[in-house]
Formats: structure tokens, C-alpha cells, sequence
């Protein structure tokens, strides 16, 4: 074969390496189109912040246990959730023994989602349920907006006496003058840029699904708390489930 006719049939074989090159790319690019989960709204949100994205699960709304607990952690992984607060004691009633709460921890974190006992005390004479402590959460979230402020910080510095992960506090108290590790504003209102005052880096914005009109009302303030604060939370599950949201 001569050089001549060599040269001239490189742009050709070039020109078939780009063509199959730009096919793979095609198909890759579908592949990913393909992959991308229709009904994970914040997935691509998710992917994009290392902030709390967190999904409160409460039991007065909807139970969640071990018979549906793995279902739960399914709808918020495909939601764009990265943390479950899972409600383990109302006004005090302990819901579940340590094994049952070691059970959780390890499913949770099996997919790839940390989870934090939620506290929910409504009358000062609640004592903490110490036997959570230490059981491999990430977390203890005290809920207790009920209470003086003057009792919650009582309940936040006897929880950091015993406990030495980190703490949170749910609170509707939006000038609320306690420092847990993370401070998770109830922002709970079909306007949610109404509480712009307070939604800033340094708190975590909620949404709460029963304050808001649709999905696209619900889409806007989410993405609004996520955007200006630390992170979101929405409450509930139960509620986001029935919305079909």
C-alpha cells in the first residue's frame, strides 16, 4: 500500500472513531436520562449539597415501625431525603426497646441515610429516655415547642450532660435563644419568604406539607429553605405520602 493512498484514508478512519465515539456518548447520555428517577423531585438537590435534608417522621400522624420502616426509608431516599428524624418518644411513652431502635439505626444507614431520634415532650415533668443514648444515631432532635423556653433549656443542658452526639431542637419559636448543634425552624406557612428574617445560614428552614396548596407551592418553598438556610425539613412523611406530592 502506497503512502499516498495511507494518508488519504486517515481522515476516513478518523472520522469513523469520531462518529463511534459520538454514538457511546449518545448512548451514554441515555443511559444516565434513562437512570434519572422520575419520582425524586430533589435528587439532583440532594446531589448537589452536603446540607440536612431531613424528612420528619411523626408517629401521631402515621405510624412507622418495623413492618414498614424499610417502605419509609425507600420514599425519602427516592425523594432526595439524606436524614429521617424518627419520632421514638411522645409525651412520655419510649415507642421502641433498644434492639427495635439499633434495628433502625442499621437500616437507615444501610441506605446510606443518617437518622436522628426525635424527642417529643410536651409537659416539663418528661423526663429524657436515656436508654436511646448511644445506640449508633446521629443525632437526638428535641421537640418541644410547647414548653417555656425557660424548660428547654433546661431539657437541651440535660441532654448534654448525658449525650455527646449531636443535638437538635425543632422549634415554631423562631427567635427561640437556645444553640443546640442544629436549630430547625418550623417556617410552616403557604408564604414562606414571609420568614425571610430568620431563614439565613446557621438554621435549617421546615416546610411544612400541610400548610401548603399544591406541588408547585410545596416545590417553591422547599427549594426556598434549601436554598437560603442550612438546609430543610419537611413534616411530615405521613402527610407527604397522602399529598402524593
Amino acid at each position: 500500500m502506497s503512502r499516498r493512498r495511507s494518508r488519504r484514508e486517515r481522515p476516513r478512519r478518523t472520522l469513523v472513531v469520531v462518529a463511534a465515539v459520538l454514538l457511546v456518548a449518545a448512548a451514554l447520555g441515555s443511559v444516565v436520562l434513562l437512570y434519572h428517577p422520575a419520582s425524586s423531585p430533589h435528587a439532583s438537590s440532594q446531589a448537589a449539597s452536603s446540607k440536612y435534608i431531613i424528612l420528619y417522621v411523626n408517629q401521631g400522624n402515621g405510624a412507622v415501625n418495623e413492618s414498614n420502616f424499610a417502605s419509609m426509608l425507600s420514599f425519602a431516599s427516592s425523594h432526595g431525603f439524606n436524614t429521617v428524624f424518627f419520632q421514638v418518644y411522645r409525651q412520655g411513652t419510649l415507642l421502641f426497646d433498644a434492639s427495635q431502635l439499633t434495628y433502625f439505626v442499621g437500616q437507615a444507614h444501610a441506605r446510606g441515610m443518617k437518622i436522628f431520634f426525635s424527642l417529643y415532650l410536651t409537659n416539663a415533668t418528661q423526663t429524657l429516655p436515656t436508654s436511646v443514648y448511644g445506640l449508633g444515631e446521629d443525632g437526638i432532635s428535641l421537640d418541644m415547642s410547647s414548653l417555656s423556653v425557660s424548660d428547654q433549656s433546661s431539657l437541651l443542658s440535660s441532654l448534654r450532660s448525658g449525650y455527646g452526639g449531636t443535638t437538635a431542637i425543632t422549634t415554631t419559636d423562631l427567635t427561640l435563644p437556645l444553640t443546640p448543634d442544629i436549630l430547625i425552624l418550623e417556617t410552616y406557612t403557604p408564604q414562606i419568604q414571609q420568614y425571610s428574617q430568620y431563614i439565613h445560614p446557621g438554621v435549617v428552614a421546615g416546610v411544612g406539607v400541610f400548610a401548603t396548596t399544591s406541588y408547585s407551592d410545596y416545590e417553591q418553598e422547599y427549594q426556598y429553605a434549601l436554598a437560603n438556610s442550612s438546609g430543610v425539613m419537611v413534616f411530615d412523611y405521613a402527610g407527604l405520602v397522602k399529598s402524593g406530592y
